[in-house]
């Protein structure tokens, strides 16, 4: 039980816990997230984060990507009894500002941007979740702007590529697109940062980048067309990886799923097909007898091939052998 003496983030998680044991939050069940704390207890994010913090430490909830903080499996829990006092149970005493190093802080960022979104990572929040003062990271990191370049070089830093590469121009760019996509399927988030137009000049970027330019050397092609094809290849893949964030982003805000959002836009595409405005549209349509189903990672294979079927028509006239 808390009391009065204790800190705003050990009253509201005190709360929250006593909100999970008489099952007002169920297994599974979203808690509030961090500006739902804030505005109902009037606290900062960070305090609100700080509280949260401490529900992940004593087993009571969890973060699911792309859902958020959850109430967790009764199993996960630490009995009442059993949980440290209050005056223990300070995230800052979990983690010593002493044992900050700038990977921690990009990986605890990454972690956020995983389960919460892009938008939810700030300097503070990474200060909360790691519980050290709010201005303890900008040590070790300039500004948001700067931990996200940080987050984005170290996501794209875990996948590698073999020393000796397969034979084939098109089985390289093959390897390479999927591993991007691999890459944004982990981190959502991810084909946010950056535009085409002002590319990210990471090192672990730059291993994509290498890959793919090499997969198109020694074909006859010139450097303007290389780059351009390069560009292409990369963008097609991104392109499509910036829906995965949309999607989840436009969920969180709706509270709709995919399938219940388009179950409402019935009535507007049942009267589009029965107009005679767009003939084309409403055969093609009227022809799907289970309708549509847009799937993304389908949706990648089948524009995969044909960018590399287009690709092909530009090399293989050059080089017939490759």
């Amino acid at each position: 039980m808390a009391s009065k003496s204790d800190p705003p983030f050990r009253r509201i998680a005190d709360e929250i816990a006593r909100r999970i044991t008489e099952g007002a939050l169920a297994p599974g069940e979203r808690v509030p997230s961090t500006r739902q704390i804030a505005r109902e207890w009037g606290v900062a994010l960070a305090t609100a984060t700080k509280a949260l913090t401490v529900l992940r430490l004593e087993g009571l909830v969890e973060a699911r990507p792309r859902i958020g903080t959850v109430v967790a499996a009764k199993e996960h829990a630490v009995p009442t009894e059993n949980r440290p006092p209050s005056r223990r149970r300070s995230p800052t005493t979990a983690s010593s500002e002493n044992e900050l190093t700038r990977e921690r802080i990009v990986r605890v960022a990454v972690g956020i941007a995983d389960g919460e979104g892009l938008a939810a990572v700030s300097m503070r929040t990474v200060a909360a979740r790691l519980g050290v003062a709010a201005m303890s990271p900008y040590r070790y990191v300039n500004s948001k702007d700067d931990l996200v370049l940080l987050m984005a070089d170290a996501v794209f830093g875990e996948k590698a590529y073999p020393v000796e590469p397969p034979d084939g121009w098109r089985v390289r760019l093959e390897l390479g697109a999927r591993t991007l996509w691999g890459i944004y399927r982990r981190h959502p988030w991810l084909a946010q940062v950056g535009s085409l137009t002002r590319p990210l000049m990471l090192p672990a970027l730059m291993t994509h980048a290498e890959w793919a330019l090499a997969a198109l050397d020694g074909h006859g092609l010139d450097p303007t067309t290389m780059f351009d094809l390069h560009v292409l290849f990369y963008s097609y893949v991104q392109g499509i990886a910036v829906h995965l964030e949309r999607e989840a982003q436009a969920e969180a805000a709706t509270g709709l799923s995919e399938d219940q959002w388009m179950d409402r836009q019935t009535p507007a595409y049942e009267a589009i097909v029965a107009a005679t405005r767009y003939p084309v549209f409403a055969r093609i349509a009227g022809s799907l007898k289970h309708g549509y189903d847009l799937d993304l990672d389908t949706l990648f294979e089948f524009g995969l091939k044909s960018l590399l079927d287009g690709i092909a028509l530009i090399i293989e006239p050059r080089c017939p052998a490759a």
